[in-house]
Formats: C-alpha cells, structure tokens, sequence
C-alpha cells in the first residue's frame, strides 16, 4: 500500500474513557492530522472510532487513541484495518449507543 493511498480503521477503546473528554480529543486529534471519520460512547463504557486517512495518519490517530486525554486511562484498543470507502468529510462526534 502507498503511503498516500486512504485506508480505514474501526477502533474500540477501553479502559476509563468516557466521562472524561475522549471523544473531543480524538475528534481534535483527528482533525489535526487530517482524517476523517467519527467517534462514539458505546453502552459498555467503551468509545469506538472510525476513520479514513493515509496509513501514517491513522498510525498517528492510533498512537493518540493509545494515550487519550490526561483523565482517561486507557487499558487496551482493539483496531481492524479496512478499506476505505470515502464515507466522511470531517471529524465529528457520533450520537451514542
């Protein structure tokens, strides 16, 4: 894969990471480096995030998703690697499930 081709990531967050300013952080953090896609409060306590951009973006967004925002304590991220289907054109914060 080129690193300009677009790819596609559905992430699930767990750990302390709601209630404590994850969502906007990844919708910053994902701003910043150029993706797009969403990020959501799932029921069980965790967030999940979906979002399209080169490889190096993504890489960048999963690296952030591992750290999180200082009140959050992340214990693990579960990634799957998709193909892009152009779906988005900004960052934004999805309603919850």
């Amino acid at each position: 894969m080129s690193e300009i081709e677009t790819t596609r990531i559905h992430a699930i967050v767990h750990g302390r990471v709601q209630g404590v300013g994850f969502r906007a952080f990844v919708v910053d953090r994902g701003i910043s480096i150029g993706a797009k896609g969403w990020a959501r409060n799932r029921w069980d306590g965790t967030v999940e995030v979906v979002a399209e951009g080169t490889h190096p973006q993504l890489e960048r967004l999963l690296a952030a998703l591992h750290q999180g925002p200082r009140m959050s304590d992340v214990t693990r991220v579960d990634v799957d690697w998709q193909d892009a289907i152009g779906e988005f054109s900004s960052f934004h914060i999805r309603s919850s499930f």
